[in-house]
């Protein structure tokens, strides 16, 4: 059966009967649905469908989220109020930063330090202010500017909330674990970074409607926004190579590329050296705040002095950035590597939006820099790869951790400690492990197929697209017989504790 069937809403999965960890929150209020209760699509005409309650929460959360930035939108940040109040966001600082406030085109005049789509909107919403602002001296352009993005970007959060509805009609309440997630509430208008994830979700919802020239230029623009949208192609060509489909891989590839060239060639022509700028920004970047490097130099001055002949592994890695570079560059492909061997080898062919999660995070992982706001690119793919609320909760906890820690150390920075330095290390390193505990459980899933709770509503993978119902090439079967993994049946089986599977028609 097609994952866009008309049936698909029939057969709604209930998380309290369906994830444990609901189940057992759902006793305090009586314990799961019954069976005598009436179930969702049993009564027709109601307005509070669960998709417009989903679309409603993320709204809300959103204004919240604009409530708890209010305190920075005036752009006078005495006494560090952006820090102490938590409101920082870079919308409000690099209107200033990038000489919007005085009308520069971005490249034109100014060097922008992001890929040209994400340049392009600051411009486009960023010029229109400046020539307001010109014509009201009154007003206050950085405010009218943050209120500008943060609704443009919180439309672009409503989207993508409703493209994890339409690629889960069966399943619309995992769609909540993003509506309100507090990432989203802290995060959503630090950066531009909705403008990216927006376009990557709509590449997704093109490619499991089969139209993968569609996907490809969706992708491509996000690439041109934010880099890591690119990096989906990985696994579509992986998955794609396992079931024979190439030629919808080639197509999305190709408008990908059309797209990004398209967006960067004039720029890079016209102001090549305004178009360099991001790429020399992350060649020369040192270490930055909570990453694996940067707790890995933390523990070295345990040991080292961290002086010329007592360095650590990672205190040489700071003073080397090239050599830091082309360890992340090495370490992250072979765990692409290691992750397309998965897909190969796995008993049944593994979803698009488990194998993409995996890339992202291990991206994430091994970079040297990961921005309080780069959280936001696996919040919408853990909600397809695993939505699960117990491990996504916990995670949501550490990242909420790390955001408090990262303020506080940021308040520090130019005097007298806020936190001791472990504090900020031991919030750092609970966000890794948590995301790397995250990626092991999405692993584990590849590899016991039966656990995996989207296919216990799906019969394959409803964000597959042309994947979807494939069969695998006739030399994935002999490869995995070579290493002695055997098929795994299509009816999920039942996790200890979990409620029966849906069964699949």
């Amino acid at each position: 059966m097609s994952a866009t069937s008309p049936s698909d809403t029939d057969r709604t999965d209930l998380p309290a009967e369906s994830d444990g960890f609901v189940r057992g929150l759902s006793q305090a209020i009586g314990g799961p649905v019954g069976a005598h209760a009436v179930r969702p699509g049993a009564r027709r005409g109601g307005f509070w469908t669960a998709q417009r309650i989903i679309l409603a929460l993320v709204c809300l959360t959103l204004a919240f989220s604009w409530v708890q930035k209010s305190p920075c939108q005036d752009g006078d940040w005495q006494k560090n109020v952006q820090y102490t109040r938590f409101c920082y966001t870079d919308v409000l600082a690099l209107y200033y930063a990038e000489g919007l406030n005085e009308g520069k085109v971005p490249y034109r005049d100014h060097p922008v330090e992001y890929p040209v789509v994400t340049g392009y909107f600051m411009g486009a919403l960023g010029l229109p202010v400046h020539a307001l602002g010109q014509k009201y001296p009154e007003i206050n352009q950085g405010k009218w500017f943050y209120n500008a993005n943060a609704l443009v970007l919180s439309i672009l959060a409503v989207a993508s909330a409703a493209v994890l509805l339409a690629l889960r009609r069966r399943r619309p309440w995992d769609a909540a674990i993003f509506a309100l997630s507090p990432i989203l509430l802290v995060t959503a208008t630090v950066n531009w970074d909705f403008l990216a994830i927006g376009l990557a979700m709509f590449g997704l919802l093109a490619w499991a409607r089969r139209r993968p020239w569609l996907a490809g230029l969706l992708l491509g623009l996000g690439g041109a926004a934010k880099l890591w949208p690119l990096f989906i192609l990985g696994p579509i060509f992986v998955l794609a190579l396992r079931s024979r489909r190439l030629q919808a891989f080639w197509a999305a590839v190709a408008t990908a590329v059309g797209a990004w060239l398209v967006t960067n060639v004039p720029i890079a022509i016209l102001y090549p050296d305004s178009f360099a700028r991001f790429f020399d920004l992350n060649r020369t970047r040192p270490i930055d705040w909570g990453t694996l490097w940067y707790i890995g130099r933390y523990l070295d001055t345990k040991w080292n002095s961290g002086g010329a002949g007592d360095q650590g592994p990672f205190q040489w890695l700071s003073d080397h950035v090239p050599a830091l570079n082309t360890l992340t560059y090495a370490l992250t492909i072979l765990a692409c590597l290691a992750i397309a061997v998965l897909c190969l080898l796995a008993p049944r062919r593994p979803r698009l939006a488990q194998v993409a999660f995996l890339v992202v995070a291990v991206f994430l992982i091994f970079s040297k820099v990961w921005s309080q706001q780069y959280v936001l690119w696996l919040l919408p793919l853990i909600v397809l790869a695993r939505p699960r609320w117990g491990a996504i909760i916990a995670w949501s906890v550490a990242e909420i951790g790390y955001f408090t820690a990262f303020y506080a150390e940021l308040l520090g920075a130019g005097g007298k400690p806020v936190i001791p330095e472990g504090t900020f290390v031991l919030a750092s390193s609970l966000r890794l492990i948590t995301v790397a505990v995250l990626c092991g459980l999405v692993i584990r899933e590849i590899w016991h197929p039966e656990l995996d709770p989207v296919r216990r509503t799906y019969e394959d993978d409803p964000d597959g697209g042309v994947l979807d119902g494939a069969e695998d090439a006739g030399w994935v079967a002999s490869l995995r017989r070579v290493f002695h993994v055997e098929q795994r049946p299509a009816t999920a089986a039942v996790e200890a504790g979990d409620a029966s599977p849906t069964p699949v028609g």
